[in-house]
């Protein structure tokens, strides 16, 4: 369950997601050379054992999966879809890097760098939501939050995670840029940075996270599954709609992209 900023919500590689298989993609990412990530897996700090029920199997990179390796996204790929998208490169480059990790592990998913960006954009503005600033760690400041779920215009789900992400100990809240609900983390929590541990406030941890729930129902290569994945993230029609009106705009590519 994910929960978009004062909305009720329940969310590289060779290819992008068209929402509507519209054609003239922007090139898509390209990977610098893998670094090997450190010893150990990732860890989820602080949350509760997660629910077994619809719990990811390792493959799929759950959080008590092995750290994925660390994606080196092209620095002049991303400084020039960066200056032709208006998308800051820390959150371009982490969603690139989810998309091509994803591609590795599981290339029959085909989910696009700009479906990712199209959620972030929605959810936080990037990590900008209230006026945070995403900084070089991929931390936004201050943190972000979204409205208590207390069942006042909204899904009341008491709290699950003892307020370790979210700082409430009685309502759960949706956390960080890409605005997971704390529970749904324990289960689907990754680490994209490497640094061992998977945060939700952290961006890296948050695209990953983000492309393995969308891909854990299937191929993302068509109009059909794609808009079903995302309507699994946000059980909104006019939120899929949004997500594929950005995600479009995201794979138009003027000359200067090429």
């Amino acid at each position: 369950m994910f929960l978009s900023i004062g909305v009720i919500a329940v969310a590289a590689t060779a290819a992008m997601n068209l929402a509507s298989l519209k054609s003239a993609p922007i090139q898509p990412p390209t990977a610098m050379a893998e670094v090997a990530p450190p010893p150990g897996s990732a860890t989820v700090s602080g949350q509760p054992a997660p629910n077994t029920q619809n719990t990811p199997d390792a493959s799929l990179g759950s959080a008590s999966a092995a750290v994925a390796p660390i994606v080196g996204v092209d620095p002049a790929w991303a400084e020039n879809v960066s200056a032709v998208t208006g998308i800051p490169r820390r959150a371009l480059t982490a969603y690139a890097a989810a998309d091509l990790t994803v591609d590795a592990e599981q290339p029959g998913c085909g989910i696009g760098w700009n479906t990712l960006a199209a959620i972030g954009e929605i959810e936080s503005g990037h990590g900008s939501h209230g006026g945070a600033v995403l900084s070089d760690t991929g931390y936004p400041t201050p943190a972000i939050r979204g409205i208590a779920l207390d069942g006042n215009g909204a899904a009341a789900i008491a709290d699950t995670d003892g307020g370790a992400w979210d700082g409430d100990t009685v309502w759960d809240r949706a956390v960080g840029p890409m605005q997971f609900i704390p529970e749904t983390w324990a289960r689907w929590g990754a680490d994209g940075s490497g640094d061992g541990a998977a945060d939700p406030n952290q961006i890296d941890d948050a695209a990953l996270a983000t492309a393995r729930y969308l891909c854990h129902g299937g191929d993302m290569t068509s109009t059909e599954t794609w808009r079903a994945a995302i309507f699994s993230y946000n059980h909104v029609d006019s939120y899929v709609n949004d997500v594929a009106a950005v995600a479009n705009q995201y794979a138009q590519h003027p000359a200067s992209a090429r």
